[in-house]
């Protein structure tokens, strides 16, 4: 996949979403040091269109994100759909969340296209993948505009003018933050079978989805609701080819009933250990449920199960 340039195809979705902004709902302004700021829920209102695709742009062109009817839980009608056929680099090679980006008080993590020209984090090395374009973008889960600081700092670790970079702000108590962050289903999936140290060039195909909470009237609700859709309501299902005693063993480990912390809302974890997200058993985010197929034999194995009191419990609370 090295000839396929994620910005470039990326850039080809993000273009057309700059073209529809009215519609969508969004507000795009000029930001710090003339870089490119799409307000996806700060001072707007933000659509249920742009969330799915600005989930795709995340994704860098790989991945697909759609609504559909879902009767698994009281307290959603609507499941979260994404599927890929490159889900490894789609997930972890774009929409990672796993670019720390600070400067005072403004923390995030960047996550999309630009992460794959920054190289900034170790996966890249397993990955086995760098990108090269003119333009980028990044998406950051927050409710206020980066500083210069941070601009400039992805502009020379880009190697990319600070007005062809992108930003997509997206907080958790909008429409749009909800979405890109419940379309991580996938992602924490795979992401886990990378921790498992599992061989990452064995996943063919990856589908996946989770319940689509209510938006938010706060951060930490909204944290709270998005990451209990994914950790005990999520569902993925992937094409492996593989050992049939690895995909065994991967299909028991993956599901997120394995972690320590597992069985509380994430709200409460996350206060319980004092909002450092950092003290939280990483294996908490998993799927609940999984189901793997192996290509070898056409065989499937799935392991864990929807909690749906705990659900229920979040999204109506």
């Amino acid at each position: 996949m090295n000839n396929y340039s994620i910005n470039r195809n990326a850039n080809t979705l993000l273009q057309k979403f700059l073209k529809e902004e009215e519609r969508l709902d969004v507000k795009i302004t000029k930001g710090p040091l003339n870089s490119k700021i799409i307000d996806a829920g700060i001072n707007t209102i933000g659509s249920i269109e742009a969330g799915l695709r600005i989930s795709e742009i995340c994704m860098g062109g790989l991945g697909k994100v759609n609504i559909y009817p879902c009767s698994d839980f009281d307290s959603s009608f609507y499941s979260l759909g994404v599927h890929s056929s490159k889900p490894v680099l789609a997930c972890l090679g774009s929409q990672y969340a796993g670019w720390s980006l600070n400067h005072k008080d403004f923390f995030s993590l960047g996550s999309g296209p630009a992460r794959s020209i920054a190289q900034k984090e170790e996966i890249f090395s397993k990955l086995n993948y760098r990108d090269q374009f003119n333009s980028t973008c990044i998406i950051l889960e927050v409710d206020k505009l980066p500083p210069e600081e941070v601009v400039n700092k992805i502009s020379k670790d880009c190697s990319i003018a600070t007005e062809d970079i992108t930003f997509i702000l997206t907080p958790t108590t909008s429409i749009c933050g909800t979405i890109q962050v419940v379309a991580r289903v996938l992602e924490v999936a795979i992401h886990k079978i990378h921790e498992l140290n599992f061989p990452l060039n064995s996943i063919q195909h990856g589908f996946a989805s989770a319940p689509l909470p209510p938006v938010a009237s706060d951060f930490l609700s909204g944290m709270g609701r998005t990451n209990d859709a994914i950790i005990y309501g999520g569902k993925v299902s992937l094409c492996i080819e593989d050992e049939e005693d690895a995909i065994i063993n991967l299909s028991k480990k993956l599901p997120s009933f394995n972690s320590k912390d597992y069985g509380k809302p994430f709200k409460k974890i996350f206060m319980d250990y004092d909002k450092d997200f950092y003290k939280i058993d990483g294996s908490l985010f998993s799927p609940a449920c999984v189901t793997i197929s192996s290509k070898k034999t056409g065989k499937s194995y799935q392991s864990g199960k929807l909690n749906k009191n705990l659900v229920d419990s979040s999204f109506f609370s």
